[in-house]
């Protein structure tokens, strides 16, 4: 995880500073839990994208916000599976640094879905940590509170939890139940980040990661895993609005005009539907433009691990 930023108190925070908290509520789990949905419906606004494919997030996101005198800081973590590739190890790790590093760890499990091996493994890793963990089942809606309770007795046999919450990130149910004991849990202390600040993750980044879920949403089977989006350019226009451009490398010279589409359809699609997005979050006119290269090497690039807060030689 990238340093803390100093503990400056800013000029919206509340008098004193003894009487507020602050601290880090990691978000682990197997992939397809519904990390990224449930960082979103904690901050109020979306600062992680989601697909419905496994391993969407492949870098840590922070997202913040208020909760009564606490202020508090998610880490929106890689899902953690067995990693067989560079990218897999990286995003792992990225993962346990998270919850190593965080003054609040919570196990996010999809109760709608057959118990995975990872699960129980993460539940049982996370008896070493310091404190107990919170375990939040998400997705009740869709199971029969019988089902739902021997989840939650399997899970707390496996691992050590402090308190056991029902959730759907989806509707918000039980949600505000759950900020409110990170807000108890985290330690006192100044904010670290302006009252109106809702993510730490760069305007430039942010775009690539829109554009990028617009991908994953559209495209079949592997070919999301194989491309990465990058802002190369970002110019600010006279009227208010912003020029953006925008590469979509691929690995392979066949995996180009699946992209592209028959007539440039699939990446016209895109580029609207990323857009209109980007309009809505950055409250003004986005001119964007997309286009599609062949690196082959991308995923073995240290520059790319960087830029994603991966460690490259994890």
């Amino acid at each position: 995880m990238s340093e803390r930023p100093p503990s400056i108190a800013p000029e919206s925070e509340p008098e004193s500073s003894a009487q507020t908290r602050c601290g880090y509520v990691a978000l682990i789990g197997a992939p397809n839990a519904g990390k990224s949905t449930l960082l979103n419906c904690l901050v109020g606004s979306k600062v992680a994208i989601v697909s419905p494919k496994v391993q969407t997030t492949r870098t840590r996101v922070l997202g913040i916000t208020i909760e009564g005198a606490a202020q508090l800081i998610f880490v929106d973590t890689p899902g953690i599976f067995t990693p067989k590739r560079r990218l897999e190890r990286a995003m792992v790790a990225a993962a346990w640094e998270g919850a190593d590093d965080a003054d609040v760890v919570v196990l996010l499990v999809d109760s709608s879905a057959r118990l995975k091996p990872e699960t129980l493994a993460i539940a049982e890793r996370l008896r070493e940590y310091r404190r107990p963990a919170i375990l939040a089942l998400n997705k009740v809606d869709a199971v029969k509170p019988p089902v739902l309770l021997e989840l939650a007795e399997r899970l707390n046999q496996a691992g050590r939890f402090a308190e056991t919450f029902m959730i759907s990130a989806l509707t918000g149910s039980g949600v505000d139940d759950l900020r409110r004991s990170f807000a108890m849990r985290v330690p006192e202390g100044p904010w670290l980040f302006p009252e109106d600040q809702l993510s730490d993750m760069p305007e430039r980044l942010l775009a690539a990661e829109i554009t990028r879920e617009k991908l994953f949403l559209r495209l079949q089977q592997e070919l999301p895993y194989s491309l990465t989006v990058e802002t190369e350019s970002w110019e600010e226009l006279e009227d208010g609005s912003a020029r953006i451009g925008q590469v979509i490398y691929v690995q392979r010279e066949s995996q180009k005009p699946i992209v592209l589409g028959r007539g440039g359809s699939m990446i016209k699609s895109v580029g609207i539907a990323a857009r209109r997005e980007l309009e809505e979050i950055l409250e003004r006119r986005i001119h964007l433009s997309l286009y599609v290269k062949v690196r082959e090497n991308w995923i073995d690039d240290p520059e790319r691990y960087r830029d994603w807060g991966l460690d490259y030689n994890s």
